[in-house]
Protein backbone atom coordinates (compact mmCIF):
# COMPACT_ATOMS: atom_id res chain seq x y z
CA UNK A 1 0.00 0.00 0.00
CA UNK A 2 2.74 2.41 0.97
CA UNK A 3 4.74 2.08 -2.70
CA UNK A 4 1.26 2.93 -4.19
CA UNK A 5 0.78 6.17 -2.16
CA UNK A 6 4.54 7.55 -3.13
CA UNK A 7 3.78 6.61 -6.99
CA UNK A 8 0.81 8.74 -6.53
CA UNK A 9 2.31 11.62 -4.95
CA UNK A 10 5.43 11.04 -7.61
CA UNK A 11 2.98 11.60 -10.51
CA UNK A 12 0.59 14.10 -9.04
CA UNK A 13 4.02 16.07 -8.59
CA UNK A 14 5.02 15.59 -11.65
CA UNK A 15 1.66 16.47 -13.06
CA UNK A 16 2.03 19.90 -10.94
CA UNK A 17 5.53 20.48 -12.18
CA UNK A 18 4.17 19.75 -15.92
CA UNK A 19 0.84 22.20 -15.13
CA UNK A 20 3.38 25.21 -14.07
CA UNK A 21 6.04 24.64 -16.71
CA UNK A 22 3.50 25.03 -19.53
CA UNK A 23 1.56 27.89 -18.08
CA UNK A 24 5.31 29.48 -18.26
CA UNK A 25 5.00 28.59 -21.51
CA UNK A 26 1.98 30.05 -22.36
CA UNK A 27 2.71 33.50 -20.26
CA UNK A 28 6.19 33.83 -22.18
CA UNK A 29 4.33 33.13 -25.48
CA UNK A 30 1.38 35.40 -24.69
CA UNK A 31 3.46 37.98 -23.42
CA UNK A 32 3.74 41.78 -25.03
CA UNK A 33 6.11 44.34 -24.12
CA UNK A 34 4.69 47.86 -22.73
CA UNK A 35 3.81 49.92 -25.44
CA UNK A 36 5.31 53.16 -26.19
CA UNK A 37 3.27 55.95 -24.34
CA UNK A 38 3.30 59.21 -26.89
CA UNK A 39 3.88 62.27 -24.55
CA UNK A 40 2.46 65.50 -25.79
CA UNK A 41 4.44 68.27 -25.92
CA UNK A 42 2.21 70.44 -23.67
CA UNK A 43 2.55 67.12 -21.06
CA UNK A 44 6.85 67.62 -20.55
CA UNK A 45 5.93 70.73 -18.42
CA UNK A 46 4.05 71.57 -15.29
CA UNK A 47 3.24 75.10 -14.58
CA UNK A 48 5.34 76.54 -11.35
CA UNK A 49 3.60 79.00 -8.73
CA UNK A 50 4.23 81.86 -11.06
CA UNK A 51 2.07 79.70 -14.13
CA UNK A 52 5.08 79.47 -16.10
CA UNK A 53 6.03 76.52 -18.08
CA UNK A 54 9.23 74.48 -16.36
CA UNK A 55 10.47 71.20 -17.76
CA UNK A 56 10.06 68.25 -15.68
CA UNK A 57 12.73 66.71 -14.52
CA UNK A 58 13.51 63.05 -16.22
CA UNK A 59 14.16 59.73 -14.39
CA UNK A 60 17.69 60.10 -15.31
CA UNK A 61 18.24 62.92 -13.63
CA UNK A 62 19.94 62.68 -9.95
CA UNK A 63 17.33 62.61 -7.06
CA UNK A 64 16.58 65.89 -5.31
CA UNK A 65 13.85 65.15 -2.95
CA UNK A 66 14.09 61.84 -0.01
CA UNK A 67 10.36 61.15 -1.11
CA UNK A 68 8.20 61.49 -4.55
CA UNK A 69 4.55 60.81 -4.16
CA UNK A 70 3.02 60.42 -7.44
CA UNK A 71 -1.28 60.86 -7.08
CA UNK A 72 -2.84 59.93 -10.26
CA UNK A 73 -6.44 61.67 -10.65
CA UNK A 74 -8.97 61.26 -12.42
CA UNK A 75 -12.31 63.88 -12.46
CA UNK A 76 -10.62 64.15 -8.49
CA UNK A 77 -11.78 67.97 -7.68
CA UNK A 78 -14.30 66.92 -4.80
CA UNK A 79 -11.99 64.29 -3.63
CA UNK A 80 -8.47 66.08 -4.21
CA UNK A 81 -8.18 67.92 -1.36
CA UNK A 82 -9.34 65.95 1.41
CA UNK A 83 -6.16 63.34 0.48
CA UNK A 84 -4.00 66.59 -0.03
CA UNK A 85 -5.29 67.91 3.11
CA UNK A 86 -4.06 64.99 5.25
CA UNK A 87 -1.01 64.25 3.21
CA UNK A 88 0.24 67.29 3.11
CA UNK A 89 -0.40 67.98 6.61
CA UNK A 90 1.44 64.90 7.42
CA UNK A 91 4.56 65.80 4.90
CA UNK A 92 4.63 69.15 6.33
CA UNK A 93 4.97 68.00 10.04
CA UNK A 94 7.73 65.56 9.29
CA UNK A 95 9.78 68.11 7.20
CA UNK A 96 9.14 70.32 11.01
CA UNK A 97 10.54 67.46 12.90
CA UNK A 98 13.67 66.82 9.93
CA UNK A 99 14.21 69.68 8.49
CA UNK A 100 16.54 67.50 6.11
CA UNK A 101 13.53 65.44 5.02
CA UNK A 102 12.55 67.18 1.73
CA UNK A 103 9.53 65.64 -0.30
CA UNK A 104 7.17 66.45 -3.97
CA UNK A 105 3.87 65.66 -4.40
CA UNK A 106 3.50 65.45 -8.27
CA UNK A 107 -0.53 65.22 -8.98
CA UNK A 108 -0.96 63.75 -12.52
CA UNK A 109 -4.12 65.14 -13.71
CA UNK A 110 -5.19 62.35 -16.28
CA UNK A 111 -7.31 63.90 -18.76
CA UNK A 112 -10.23 64.66 -16.09
CA UNK A 113 -13.52 66.67 -17.38
CA UNK A 114 -13.46 68.79 -14.10
CA UNK A 115 -11.51 71.15 -12.64
CA UNK A 116 -8.93 68.69 -11.07
CA UNK A 117 -5.80 70.52 -12.46
CA UNK A 118 -7.18 74.09 -11.34
CA UNK A 119 -7.81 72.11 -7.88
CA UNK A 120 -4.43 70.73 -7.49
CA UNK A 121 -2.85 74.12 -8.95
CA UNK A 122 -4.17 75.94 -5.85
CA UNK A 123 -2.00 73.32 -3.61
CA UNK A 124 1.20 74.16 -5.79
CA UNK A 125 0.17 77.95 -5.12
CA UNK A 126 0.07 77.34 -1.20
CA UNK A 127 3.34 74.83 -0.81
CA UNK A 128 5.76 76.07 -4.08
CA UNK A 129 6.36 74.14 -7.31
CA UNK A 130 9.26 72.28 -5.41
CA UNK A 131 7.05 70.50 -3.43
CA UNK A 132 3.57 69.87 -5.16
CA UNK A 133 3.65 69.81 -8.85
CA UNK A 134 0.63 69.32 -11.02
CA UNK A 135 0.72 67.48 -14.60
CA UNK A 136 -2.14 67.86 -17.01
CA UNK A 137 -2.23 65.07 -19.55
CA UNK A 138 -4.23 65.63 -22.85
CA UNK A 139 -5.90 62.18 -22.66
CA UNK A 140 -7.39 59.89 -20.30
CA UNK A 141 -4.52 56.91 -20.20
CA UNK A 142 -5.87 55.38 -17.08
CA UNK A 143 -4.10 54.95 -13.34
CA UNK A 144 -1.20 52.70 -15.14
CA UNK A 145 -0.84 55.28 -18.27
CA UNK A 146 -0.91 57.93 -15.81
CA UNK A 147 1.50 56.49 -13.37
CA UNK A 148 3.86 55.70 -16.27
CA UNK A 149 4.06 59.16 -17.99
CA UNK A 150 6.00 60.52 -14.44
CA UNK A 151 7.85 57.42 -14.17
CA UNK A 152 9.40 58.71 -11.11
CA UNK A 153 8.18 57.74 -7.92
CA UNK A 154 5.72 55.68 -5.79
CA UNK A 155 2.37 56.19 -7.14
CA UNK A 156 -0.81 56.19 -4.45
CA UNK A 157 -4.20 55.47 -5.14
CA UNK A 158 -5.94 54.01 -2.33
CA UNK A 159 -9.01 55.65 -1.59
CA UNK A 160 -9.75 53.50 1.34
CA UNK A 161 -9.89 57.17 3.62
CA UNK A 162 -12.67 58.22 1.13
CA UNK A 163 -15.07 54.95 1.22
CA UNK A 164 -17.55 56.44 3.96
CA UNK A 165 -18.41 59.55 1.62
CA UNK A 166 -17.90 57.59 -1.78
CA UNK A 167 -20.82 55.08 -0.39
CA UNK A 168 -22.96 58.51 1.01
CA UNK A 169 -22.24 60.13 -2.48
CA UNK A 170 -23.12 56.96 -4.41
CA UNK A 171 -20.25 57.42 -6.61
Amino acid sequence: MAPLLLQLAALGAALVAAALILISFVAFITATEMPQLHRHEEEKFFLNVRGQREALPSIQDSPTKQLSVVVPSYNEEKRLPVMMDEALGYLEDRQKQDPTFTYEVIIVDDGSKDQTSKVAFKYCQKYGSDKVRVITLVKNRGKGGAIRMDQMAIACGSRAHLEKESIAQGI
